[in-house]
């Protein structure tokens, strides 16, 4: 077998805020030793981690990499409006008036991920 992918890592001006900000969109917990303050932060979600680490350099460019979230328990719409509550804005909204499509978000330090339809949605 070949190498798995362990973390997905994403530099940030404050590891702990963006950590504590993804793991309320995940609804999944920061790692037990993450604290305010620290130069990195853990999510461990169903699937995936993702590991925020504390950079000098500010975002500078469009993200090269993004995330896709599918919601599981609620609507695209639905989850789009929970995430705007949590902080993050809408960038572009790609959804079309016959249900499909999706919307871009960036969360609180500007990076962009995009909000698809639910697999019952997909389903319908």
């Amino acid at each position: 077998m070949g190498s798995l992918v362990r973390h997905v890592t994403i530099d940030c001006s404050d590891a702990y805020r963006l950590g504590s900000f993804w793991a309320a969109v995940l609804e999944a917990p920061l790692a037990d030793d993450d604290h305010p303050g620290d130069p990195e932060a853990t999510v461990r979600a169903p699937g995936v981690g993702l590991l925020f680490v504390t950079v000098p350099e500010e975002k500078a460019v469009k993200n090269r990499l993004h995330l896709d979230l599918q919601p599981q328990d609620r609507t695209r719409d639905e989850e789009v409006e929970r995430l705007l509550a949590l902080g993050a804005t809408l960038v572009s909204d790609r959804r079309r008036p016959d249900g499909t499509g999706w919307a871009v978000l960036a969360d609180i330090e500007g990076n962009e991920f995009c909000v698809e339809r639910s697999a019952a949605e997909r389903a319908a």
